[in-house]
């Protein structure tokens, strides 16, 4: 799995709109300003993220973007698919089956659609709230 700039770009745009909900709709320079993402790019991004619905748009002087849902209720599964080409493991593996001459014979694949599906059900299991707190990751205080 590799993650491209888009998919972390992406993670971050979510994450400033989530740290911020007083203001309610952000501007793209403002996000690009906090973020230090070129504006061209944060375009393309929150593109993506808009016909993903994962965010909302408002035009005009006080216009911007916000959030569609509470930050608990967007995974970064679903963040990082709507940008990214590919989250599996290997190449052969794609959301839409694999594409591999060889699958039928080949002795491997077992063990990396099983790593994409552990990878897909962690990435499904961390929310943007988890990422705002990041208790999920604190190690308990005895």
């Amino acid at each position: 799995m590799n993650v491209t700039s888009k998919g972390r770009y992406a993670l971050r745009v979510m994450l400033d709109l989530a740290q911020h909900p007083e203001e309610g709709t952000i501007s793209l320079k403002t996000i690009a300003e906090r973020q230090e993402i070129s504006m061209k790019y944060l375009e393309m991004i929150v593109a993506g993220l808009k016909k993903a619905e994962l965010l909302e748009s408002t035009r005009g002087k006080e216009g911007g973007y916000r959030l569609c849902r509470a930050p608990e209720d967007y995974t970064v599964g679903e963040i990082l698919r709507s940008l990214e080409d590919n989250l599996a493991p290997v190449s052969c593996l794609r959301a839409d089956g694999v594409r591999c001459d060889k699958a039928a014979a080949c002795a491997t694949l077992p063990m990396w659609k099983e790593l994409d599906e552990i990878t897909n059900a962690y990435l499904d299991a961390v929310t943007l709230q988890d990422l705002l707190t990041g208790e999920k990751w604190r190690e308990e205080k005895v």
